[in-house]
C-alpha cells in the first residue's frame, strides 16, 4: 500500500510567513515599527510596558497588541496608561501568537498615528521562537528569577532576538543568580545580542531603554 506524507506544519508556517509579509508591509507603508516582546512567563513584559507607556507612550505614539492563553487581563493593566486602544488576542490554548492574528488585529490601530508596535507575545520561550509575525526584531525578557543558562535551554529563541533585557534587577540581593554568567551564557548562543538591565518596579534602567525606543522611532521615521 502507497503512503502519503502530508507536510502539515510545512505549510502552516509558509502560510504564516505570507501573512508575516503582509504585516510587514502594512507597517512599513505607514512608517511603523513593530518590536516583539517574548519571554518565559512572568518575566516582567506587562509590567515594563506599564512603566513604558506611562512615559513614552504618547512621545512614540505607542500602540500594544497583546496575547495571551485565556484572559485579557493585560490588555486591562496596559489599557489603563493609554487613550489608545489596546489589541487583546485570546489565544484559547495556543502558545504563541501568529502573524493571522496580528494582521487582524491591526485593524483596530491607527497606524498614521502610531511610531511604534510593542507586540507582547504568549509568555513561552519555545513555540514563539519560529513564528515571524512581521516584527522589525524579537526582544527577549530575561528575568533575574530565572535560571542562568536559560538561553543555553532554549537557545531558539536568543539566537532569533536581537536584544535581551535582562528585568527584576533589584531582586538580584535576594536570588542566587549571576547576571554576568547569564549574559555570557546568552553571548554564547547569540555573539551579536545587546543587554538592557531594568527594573519596571523600582524604575532602575528604564532611561537607557526609553533612549532606545526613540532611536528605534527615529531610525524608522528616516527609512519612511
Amino acid at each position: 500500500m502507497a503512503i502519503r506524507t502530508i507536510e502539515v506544519r510545512e505549510r502552516v508556517m509558509a502560510r504564516n510567513d505570507e501573512l508575516a509579509a503582509q504585516v510587514r508591509d502594512r507597517l512599513s507603508a505607514h512608517g511603523v515599527t513593530a518590536l516583539n516582546l517574548v519571554s518565559s512567563p512572568g518575566a516582567g513584559k506587562t509590567t515594563l510596558l506599564e512603566r513604558t507607556l506611562a512615559t513614552v507612550g504618547e512621545e512614540l505614539d505607542i500602540a500594544v497588541i497583546t496575547g495571551d492563553v485565556q484572559t485579557q487581563n493585560d490588555a486591562e493593566r496596559l489599557a489603563a496608561h493609554t487613550s489608545r486602544i489596546v489589541s487583546a488576542v485570546v489565544t484559547g490554548g495556543a502558545c504563541h501568537l501568529d502573524a493571522l492574528q496580528v494582521l487582524t488585529a491591526l485593524d483596530a490601530i491607527d497606524l498614521d498615528r502610531t511610531q511604534l508596535l510593542f507586540i507582547e507575545n504568549v509568555g513561552n520561550l519555545v513555540c514563539p521562537a519560529n513564528w515571524d509575525l512581521g516584527e522589525r526584531e524579537k526582544i527577549v525578557l530575561f528575568a533575574v528569577t530565572e535560571g542562568e543558562d536559560k538561553p543555553l535551554k532554549y537557545p531558539a529563541m536568543f539566537k532569533r532576538a536581537r536584544h535581551v533585557v535582562m528585568t527584576k534587577t533589584d531582586l538580584l540581593a535576594h536570588v542566587p543568580f549571576d547576571i554576568h554568567v547569564a549574559m555570557t551564557n546568552a553571548r554564547r548562543v547569540n555573539p551579536e545580542l545587546s543587554f538592557f538591565e531594568v527594573s519596571a518596579v523600582r524604575a532602575w534602567g528604564l532611561p537607557v531603554w526609553f533612549n532606545f525606543l526613540r532611536h528605534v522611532a527615529a531610525a524608522e521615521r528616516v527609512r519612511a
